[in-house]
């Protein structure tokens, strides 16, 4: 066999290897053909998805900072390629108007002003570590450098010049400016000067630094993000005003507000945005890592552009009494002193009225438009609640309607050997189309309380009685499940009241718990898996219990039922309890856990409160 070895005259940087036989190069260009071909067909198959990042620490940060996120995406969803795409803020809204990107990962200021430009959706709101909430993680820290004489309080920037971002940065300017308004200061008039230094937002920090402005502001933690790097030493800089927020180990002198948003365009398949959805829950924790939970309320945030008159509703205060008055003067020095004030007086009455039965108006459609989506938030993770069970009941369904399939099948063909035979009877065949009517019945019962279940409609709650919605409940689940446990309800009611209530969004409730105990006691002995379900009263509310005999909880795991995505099964992803619990309290009422008093087990209990009595 003929050696391979190196070229000579070539570097260590570009060697080049060369093959004395015919045959292995033939071999070794077949090999790399192949390999090319497979490398460009799954590039071909994989649909690029462009993410579009508010870059505001520069690209390089950004894409330090989200690589995690795209790399667990690729890796979740090998179907699709994601890109990242960093931008600016006006980079960002001009990708977003050319179709350019179909998710988008940015502060929740800008997402406000773009979901009202350009209709996005958020879709999960990132969970990031230090911050007890998502809901509490931004806010502003407006300093001064260590050696300045003034009282470290807001109040003391009268006259001050302030360094910021831009006049739209939310962390950067927007939510300080809020904070100054609260303290009787506006940043127009009663500030020197804003001097608006761009992004990166370090340059905020060298502002101040070098004594080119009085005082600075920008985003919680930079701060102490600079002071860990190396880049800012603490002693140098003071926090004015400074608060503390539980849950935040960084400074701040502004109230909180919700984490980033991660968003879908309006042209994006909503096929990919469920599984993106679904891959961002199911994003593992850990040191390092970024995590993302349900979608936060982030009316605090329209309420930041609302007060101060910017963004979104920067057209209230298109009118103001003084334009009014330049406006008309040359005609009010023509008329008499006393109708020259009467005419003032009504037009500022007027403009007045006007002016707030438009900021009401609006102010109450947004309100009902926010009331609007948190209610269809609920109703779709309600109804993929519904879901979720029948897709864990769904293995025994096929089972549950072949046996009256079979029947059918059956006393079909018995018919047909009796005619065949020349035995059949008018008795035989009134006997067999009378269990084939039954049998069919059966089945189309089985159906038609599935299908009723598991449609989307909207939530109406009405009078409803506990006792049918239980027993429905366990009808369901009979018809469902092969080799079912006994499943009784014990009515101690006397049917004293009825609950006002959605009647599915409790039966969803009753089936959550009921599958959950037939699961806790599913491996033991048979009479140890029955179930029970109590109803009874308690002054004006009804209690439900449903309680098994399976082998309990520990102490610490009762604790955390009820926390999204915890859950002790291998296969559960922890939303069922939380999503009962939020149906529950919806209702006005409880839902609490705690260990069987008559022996072994758990018992689940909820209470509602009581519409009317019954007669």
């Amino acid at each position: 066999m003929t050696l391979i070895k190196p070229q000579a005259g070539v570097g260590p940087n570009s060697r080049l290897v060369y093959f004395a036989s015919a045959s292995w190069r033939r071999l070794f260009l077949a090999a790399v053909f192949i390999l090319w071909t497979s490398l460009a067909g799954a590039g071909v198959a994989a649909a690029t998805v462009p993410i579009g990042v508010f870059a505001w620490q520069g690209e390089r940060a950004a894409e330090t900072d989200w690589s995690p996120v795209l790399d667990y995406l690729n890796a979740a969803l090998p179907q699709h390629s994601f890109r990242l795409d960093h931008y600016d803020a006006e980079g960002l809204r001009r990708a977003i108007a050319e179709h350019r990107v179909g998710l988008v990962i940015t502060n929740p200021g800008y997402y406000v002003t773009m979901e009202a430009e350009f209709g996005l959706s958020r879709i999960a709101t990132l969970a990031s570590a230090g911050v007890s909430s998502p809901a509490r993680a931004i806010g502003s820290v407006v300093f001064t450098r260590a050696d300045r004489s003034e009282p470290a309080e807001l109040r003391a920037l009268r006259g001050k010049t302030v360094a910021a971002v831009a006049p739209d940065a939310f962390g950067g300017y927007l939510i300080a400016a809020l904070e100054l308004k609260h303290q009787g200061l506006d940043t127009g008039s009663d500030l020197a000067a804003v001097r608006f230094v761009g992004l990166p937002m370090t340059r905020v920090v060298d502002a101040v630094r070098r004594g080119d402005v009085d005082a600075g502001i920008v985003r919680t933690c930079l701060l102490e993000q600079l002071v860990e790097r190396g880049a800012l030493r603490s002693e140098d800089y003071r926090v004015l005003s400074p608060r503390q927020e539980p849950g935040l180990a960084c400074a701040t002198s502004t109230p909180l507000y919700p984490d980033w948003p991660i968003a879908v365009t309006r042209q994006t398949d909503p096929a990919l945005a469920k599984a993106v959805v679904r891959a961002l829950l199911e994003m593992p924790e850990g040191e390092g890592r970024l995590s993302w939970t349900v979608p936060a309320d982030y009316r605090p945030v329209h309420d930041v552009y609302q007060e101060l008159r910017v963004g979104p509703y920067a057209g209230l205060d298109a009118v103001t009494p003084e334009a009014l008055v330049r406006r008309f003067w040359p005609w009010l020095l023509g008329v008499f002193a006393l109708l020259a004030a009467w005419v003032i007086h009504t037009v500022r009455v007027e403009y007045q009225v006007h002016r707030r039965t438009r900021e009401l108006r609006e102010a109450l459609q947004a309100r009902k438009e926010a009331e609007t989506r948190v209610r269809q938030n609920q109703e779709q993770m309600d109804h993929l609640s519904r879901l979720s069970v029948l897709g864990e009941l769904s293995g025994n369904l096929a089972h549950e309607i072949n046996q009256p399939l079979t029947s059918m099948g059956t006393y079909a063909r018995s018919l047909l050997r009796r005619q065949s035979r020349g035995t059949l009877t008018a008795e035989a065949l009134t006997e067999a189309c009378t269990e084939i009517a039954n049998e069919s019945e059966r089945a189309g019962g089985i159906v038609q309380r599935i299908r009723h279940f598991a449609r989307k409609r909207p939530a109406v709650r009405e009078p409803s009685d506990v006792v049918a919605i239980a027993a429905e409940a366990r009808r369901l689940l009979l018809g469902m499940l092969a080799h079912a446990p006994e499943i009784t309800i014990e009515d101690r009611s006397r049917g004293r009241c009825r609950v006002l209530a959605d009647g599915q969004q409790i039966q969803q409730v009753l089936l959550n718990l009921v599958k959950n105990a037939i699961d806790a006691s599913r491996a033991l002995p048979p009479e140890r898996q029955d179930v029970r379900i109590v109803i009874e009263p308690a002054d004006t509310r009804m209690l439900v219990h449903v309680i098994d005999r399976g082998a309990g909880l520990e102490e610490a795991q009762r604790a955390r039922l009820f926390e999204p995505f915890f859950t002790t099964k291998p296969d559960g992803l922890g939303l069922g309890l939380p999503i009962c619990k939020t149906i529950v309290e919806a209702h006005g009422g409880r839902l609490w856990a705690g260990p069987n008093a008559d022996g072994p087990g758990m018992r689940f209990s909820f209470s509602l409160p009581c519409h009317a009595s019954s007669a």
